[in-house]
Parts: C-alpha cells; structure tokens; sequence
C-alpha cells in the first residue's frame, strides 16, 4: 500500500462518499476509486460493501482507518519538519573551542544566527586545542576553533588556518599609548604578560628579541590572552593580544578605556584552524554556520 491509497481511504471513510473525496484531493472520481480496488487488492480484503452505488465500510475498514490517520499524521510531521531542517529552522550545532573565542566571540556569534532560528539548538564547549581536535576527529562535533594544527596531523580533520597580527596593548596611562605603533625596542627591558612558553607566540617574542639583543622582561605568564588585559589595565605590563581577543574585551568589558590597542612591528602572527570532521558530512544548518564563522573570523584580520 501506499500514501495515495491511504489518503483516498481516509477521505472516502470521513465523507463516506466517493465524489466528495475526490473534490477534497482535487482527483477524479475514478481515480480514487481505482486506488479504493487497488488498495483492498493489495491488502486482500474487502474494505466496503458496494450497494446501489453507495460505498458501506465493513468494520475491518475502521481499524484500517485508526491506523491510516496516525500514518498519514507521520507522514505529515515529517514532512514538515524535513521542510524546517531545509530551510534551515530546526536543528543542532555542536562547537567546541579553545577558551578565549568561547567567552564572548561564540556566544555573540551563536546568538546572531539563532535570533531568528527558534527550533535551532547549539552545543558550546570550551576544551584545550588538543581535547577540541580529539572531539571533532572523532566526528562528535561539527566545527572546532584550535591553535593552527599541521596539514598532515590528522587524517581525520579538514581545516582552514586564519593568520592574524597581534595588537600591542599598553596601559593608557603609559606613555607608550601616544605611539602610532610599538616596536620590539619600545618593550625591550618592560614587564610583559604572555602566553606560556609553549605557546607559538611566545616562541615569536623570544625569537624577535634575540635577534634584536633586546631583554624579554616577562612578568607575567597566563594560559589565555584574555586574563593578560587585567595587567595591562592595572598598568603592571604591556601584552600581546589576538584580534579576537581585542574585539571582545572592547565589545564586552566596561573596562575597556584603560587599554589602548596599537599595531607591533616587527608582526607577531596568532595563526589558528578551523576544523571540521573529515568524514561526517556536515547537515545544511551546521555548513551554513560554519560558512557564517569563517567570514566572522576573516573579518577580524
């Protein structure tokens, strides 16, 4: 059996006739008659008594009814949730991110595109790097935002590195703040905040400085970017922050006027990676997302 016939039954049991059941499904008489036969054929059984041109249902015809009408419910449901999951209303993202970009940049950028998306859920989860490549290798979640991996590190991932110059940023009250940029011999023998020393931007300051013979003076070492502008506003160090981070800390801290962001010279790259599971396809809400992150981040270089 099929819909069509289901639908023909259930018109023909609710009228109880069959011309008024082919206007509601817009078919000829004949046609649904013809499903009627082709439906009792098929099932082998006898769904009407046929009397002077008038149809009787038998009352194995009312179990057959009860049953159609929650098929054809079913049916109905999922068509229109497949309509939703098309046009991308309905649905679940699941993000996991190294932390700075989890505590503003994500959830303001989440909130845009669900605003007017009710029947959207999202998953955020803050891991490290490493816990956040674990999790989308093993196809659990459809995008991660980690430090920049190596090409081949993993059969398992598709990514896209962004680079980005790191902003120099200097207590407004420090003299410094008048510059149009700041050079590696401006900070040369300065209290510094940074990431660890495993970090890539660590390696790129103590690079820089030895070459320049300059003194790295760091006073301060955190696991995120975001912690380090607590020094810099108290004016106990200058930092180097990524633009993600800078967007952020001006967008959400009330803070935010005791630091002054300005470009360093020579570059000190932040390099990160997008990536996505290599062999999970990626349902139409969570590409347009991940569509949506990407330009959000490349408009932050």
């Amino acid at each position: 059996m099929n819909v069509k016939q289901l639908k023909a039954f259930k018109e023909v049991m609710i009228t109880g006739s069959v011309s008024k059941a082919a206007s509601n499904l817009f078919r000829t008489q004949p046609a649904v008659s013809a499903q009627l036969t082709s439906l009792e054929n098929e099932i082998g059984m006898v769904l009407f008594e046929r009397r002077e041109g008038r149809l009787y249902p038998v009352p194995e015809a009312e179990y057959l009814l009860s049953e159609a009408v929650e098929i054809l419910e079913k049916i109905e449901n999922l068509e229109d949730n497949l309509t939703r999951v098309r046009n991308l209303e309905t649905g679940k993202i699941n993000v996991v991110a190294m932390l700075s970009p989890s505590i503003f940049f994500l959830p303001k950028l989440i909130s845009e595109f669900v605003k007017e998306r009710e029947g959207v859920d999202v998953s955020l989860l803050s891991q490290s790097s490493f816990q956040a490549q674990q999790l989308v290798s093993a196809q659990r979640y459809d995008v991660g935002i980690v430090d920049h991996i190596a090409e081949s590190s993993s059969p398992l991932l598709k990514h896209e590195r962004l680079d980005y110059r790191c902003l120099c940023a200097v207590s407004v009250n420090d003299h410094l703040a008048k510059k149009s940029y700041i050079t590696a011999e401006d900070l040369s023998g300065k209290p510094l905040a940074m990431l660890s020393e495993s970090h890539m931007i660590h390696a790129q300051m103590k690079q820089v400085f030895n070459d320049l013979g300059l003194v790295l003076n760091i006073r301060f070492e955190t696991q995120y970017f975001l912690p380090q502008l607590s020094f810099v506003e108290n004016g106990l160090a200058c930092a180097l922050i990524d633009p993600i981070t800078v967007a952020s800390y001006q967008e959400n801290c009330i803070t935010k006027d005791k630091v002054v962001f300005l470009p360093f010279k020579p570059d000190i790259t932040f390099s990160i990676s997008i990536v996505t599971p290599a062999h999970r396809p990626l349902s139409l809400l969570a590409s347009m997302f991940v569509d949506t992150l990407k330009n959000s981040l490349k408009n932050l270089q």
